[in-house]
């Protein structure tokens, strides 16, 4: 179930409600009556990413340290 609070005191207990959201709870931000936000807590990333995670995945251009084209006048 989640709770209910106002824009002001969510903007007053906003380090509250965060460690209440990291502990599992939903808040839902209200303007007036109406819902307008929901403060969640984040889903944990599974897995660590290490050195080389993204090997194979990314691929640097023989001309990657040439001038540029635009700057050939200041060489």
């Amino acid at each position: 179930m989640s709770e209910s609070v106002g824009i002001h005191e969510a903007k007053t207990q906003f380090s509250k409600l965060v460690r209440r959201a990291e502990a599992g709870e939903e808040i839902v931000v209200r303007r007036g009556r109406e819902p307008v936000a929901r403060i969640t807590p984040l889903e944990k990333r599974s897995g660590v990413r290490g050195f080389g995670s993204m090997k194979g995945e990314i691929r640097i251009g023989e001309d990657f340290d040439e001038p540029l084209e635009d700057f050939r006048e200041y060489m």
